[in-house]
């Protein structure tokens, strides 16, 4: 059985310490990276690599491999909040992060 959401190539990749499923055309938001937007990163860590027909996994990294992106935007994350109460004692503390992320847009995988 043919089908052409299988034949297509995808690859994992690292950054930010995260891992990421990424195929062509993809938007993705990954931990925040140094560049300008409009600017083309090149994630070199790849963990495997797929072309649809055969699949090659690294040791940790595929040899070669490199997955090239174009910065969109740089964002922030909706805020998670940190609260700790210790009932009856009156102690209550509140704390509120938002992550830095950026919006890339992978172009090729190689």
């Amino acid at each position: 059985m043919s089908d052409k959401s299988s034949a297509k190539s995808y690859a994992v990749v690292e950054t930010g310490g995260k891992q990421y499923l990424v195929h062509e055309g993809d938007k993705v938001r990954v931990e925040l990276l140094d560049a300008k937007v409009g600017a083309k990163v090149s994630l070199s860590t790849v963990l495997a690599v797929s072309d649809g027909k055969e699949l090659k996994v690294g040791t940790p990294n595929v040899k070669g491999a490199k997955v090239s992106a174009k910065v969109m935007d740089h964002v922030k994350a909706k805020k998670v909040v940190a609260f700790k109460k210790k009932r009856r004692k009156g102690h209550r503390k509140k704390q509120g992060h938002r992550q830095n992320l950026t919006v890339i847009e992978i172009e090729s995988i190689k």
